[in-house]
């Protein structure tokens, strides 16, 4: 793992600092995952010592998002405006350069302890009506080591308000295997229809995948150039993965149950101290959901939404797969 200088270097572990916040560890058999405080983020998976997840230093905030948790929203929301009932709402610029309003309203939150095990930990946030989102909601994100010793993550959203609340729901972990060379892999994504995006990264249209974009039978990352979203996924008994996988026969993947109908692709150079990093980003919906209403869902006053994604590998003789 690469890290920035600690400044708490060699004090003892209860003076320790971390720019996320508390980091919550769970194990089972091989298996490690830490979860972070900050963004109920996954900031390490890990089996048999070998890292599935991109990952980053104690004195680091995520970066490119790596691994948190998005809610009422992912990805973005058009100059942060949207419409209420007729009544405009304006929400935080929070994605400065292209004038959107990215991630949700708990990137920068702390999540409380709801549960802890050896083998999951439960954390949860409370969403407060504020300018641009009248609402009371909680977003609960369960992470647990099953008996596989496969990553299950359920995120669960609860409408406290008196009225229905709009949301979409997604997670932005970076997949990877090990220090195998990330241009050497192939990616294969099940998704049949893209969505074209101008640049500012909002969804305009959509279209059939073709060329970088058709990741359906495969293609190698070395070269992909990628930040696009994806839908008319292709689900099995319930489930869809995506799969980085290396010659050797080597897989990571993740996969998404049907309540997230859409998935991002992120192939970016720009993660520090990686040559390339994957990020694949399981969503309820696609960027600017709240106005376009693709994806967007409505929860009633006390009532409850859960979409469930995880991580699978297979590593050599080892190999941990959901269900």
């Amino acid at each position: 793992m690469t890290s920035s200088p600690d400044p708490t270097a060699g004090l003892p572990d209860g003076f320790r600092t971390y720019a996320t916040g508390r980091q919550y560890e769970i194990r089972r058999g091989d298996a490690l995952a830490v979860v972070t405080e900050l963004a109920a983020g996954l900031r390490l998976y890990s089996r048999s010592g070998v890292l599935l997840t991109e990952t980053y230093g104690d004195a680091d905030i995520p970066p490119g998002a790596a691994g948190i948790t998005l809610a009422p929203w992912a990805n973005r929301v058009e100059d942060g405006v949207w419409y209420l009932d007729g009544k405009k709402q304006q929400l935080d610029i929070t994605e400065v350069s292209r004038n959107n309003a990215s991630h949700g309203l708990l990137r920068n939150a702390a999540y409380g302890l709801v549960d802890e095990s050896q083998h999951s930990v439960t954390l949860e946030a409370t969403i407060f009506p504020q300018h641009g989102f009248p609402f009371l909601l909680r977003h609960r994100v369960q992470y647990l080591l099953a008996e596989d010793q496969g990553l299950v993550v359920h995120q669960t959203l609860i409408n406290d308000s008196p009225t229905p609340a709009p949301f979409v729901l997604g997670a932005h972990p970076y997949l990877r295997l090990g220090d195998l060379d990330m241009d050497e892999l192939t990616l294969t994504v099940a998704a049949e229809t893209r969505l074209v995006a101008d640049k500012r990264l909002i969804p305009r249209s959509s279209e059939p995948v073709s060329g970088d974009t058709d990741l359906r039978a495969g293609r190698r990352v070395g070269g992909l150039a990628v930040d696009v979203a994806l839908t008319d996924i292709r689900f099995d008994g319930g489930v869809a993965r995506h799969t980085l996988s290396a010659p050797a026969g080597r897989t990571v993947s993740l996969w998404q149950d049907e309540a997230c109908t859409f998935v991002h692709v992120f192939v970016t150079t720009e993660f520090p101290d990686r040559a390339r990093a994957v990020a694949i980003e399981p969503m309820t919906g696609p960027a600017n959901a709240f106005n376009s209403g693709d994806g967007l869902r409505w929860l009633a006053p006390g009532d409850s939404f859960t979409m469930s994604w995880g991580i699978e590998a297979t590593l050599g003789d080892a190999a941990c797969r959901f269900p």
